[in-house]
């Protein structure tokens, strides 16, 4: 939790810093995550299993800069929304294990209203 905070805090002084908060609002910076997970679904577009397999060895940590390009604006928005996404995940977990219990869904890639 604490490295959370400490990286939520170093990203909100990155923006404020530039005074960039002016052009933050809950719409662009929801939008601002699409454009930064379509760039780490790029990374594997057209590639067969064996290709990705290979591909994710070589392009690990360009990889990882565009999961953390998603989860910048993630921890800004959920700063600027105060919404603790930790929290938040904890919750939707909880949900996900109670729609998608183990003795149903393992191995089954089935909605949880068709299980």
């Amino acid at each position: 939790m604490k490295k959370i905070d400490e990286f939520t805090k170093r990203i909100v002084a990155f923006r404020n810093a530039r005074d960039w908060k002016q052009f933050h609002n809950p719409k662009d910076l929801s939008l601002s995550l699409v454009p930064e997970a379509a760039e780490v679904m790029e990374h594997f577009q057209w590639k067969s299993k064996e290709e990705i397999e290979k591909y994710v060895v070589d392009a690990k940590e360009e990889i990882g800069e565009e999961l953390a390009d998603v989860l910048y604006w993630v921890l800004l928005m959920g700063h600027d929304l105060n919404i603790n996404v930790l929290t938040a995940l904890d919750k939707k977990m909880k949900k996900n294990e109670a729609k998608y219990p183990v003795e149903k869904a393992k191995g089954k890639h089935t909605k949880y209203n068709k299980l």
